[in-house]
């Protein structure tokens, strides 16, 4: 699976060992880095969603394309109730980088 904007993904330890157990994430992607690297491997950056599907925090993740899980998106409620939409994340300053040449920037 290739991800792009917007999809939702469960990331776990099959995507990358960092996420195994109970650190892995949901996580709504914003972008996917163009730049070449391993084969099979990619950088997402995102924001992590809690159990109510509210952004918590933005992070950049490098994992394997094989491991990445599709979550599907909740459906409307029915019965033509309405469903307000959360409110946007407010923007989080970015997380301490590593050296330049261990991050590519995107």
């Amino acid at each position: 699976m290739r991800p792009e904007p917007g999809d939702l993904l469960r990331i776990g330890g099959r995507a990358s060992v960092q996420f195994a157990g109970d650190r892995a994430l949901t996580f709504r992607v914003v972008s996917v880095c163009p730049r070449p690297t391993y084969t099979g491997w990619v950088w997402l950056t995102g924001y992590v969603l809690d159990r109510r599907g509210q952004a918590v925090d933005r992070r950049e993740v490098f994992v394997q394309l094989a491991g990445l899980r599709s979550i599907d998106a909740p459906s409307p409620p029915r019965g033509g109730q309405t469903r307000r939409s959360p409110a946007a994340p407010r923007p989080t300053p970015p997380p301490a980088r590593l050296p330049s040449a261990a991050v590519p920037a995107c």
